[in-house]
């Protein structure tokens, strides 16, 4: 479960970091919003997802306990 959650951590910084050359144009634009923007507004809810998906993954592993 460990190796899951670090690469659901890694995949948002890795396509941002060293993705530009996907993201770096205006075509398709979307709402006209040029893809640039509407892509990495895009990966802003899938990282809070991804995130979200890791918390419950460590919440269920490590039985639900709540620190005090």
């Amino acid at each position: 479960m460990k190796v899951i959650n670090i690469i659901l951590l890694a995949i948002p910084f890795i396509v941002l970091l060293f993705g530009i050359t996907l993201y770096n144009r205006s075509s398709p634009s979307l709402g006209g919003f040029p893809f640039f923007y509407w892509f990495q507004m895009l990966w802003i809810f899938l990282t809070a997802l991804f995130t979200s998906i890791v918390y419950l993954n460590e919440r269920k592993e490590n039985g639900d306990k709540h620190v005090q």
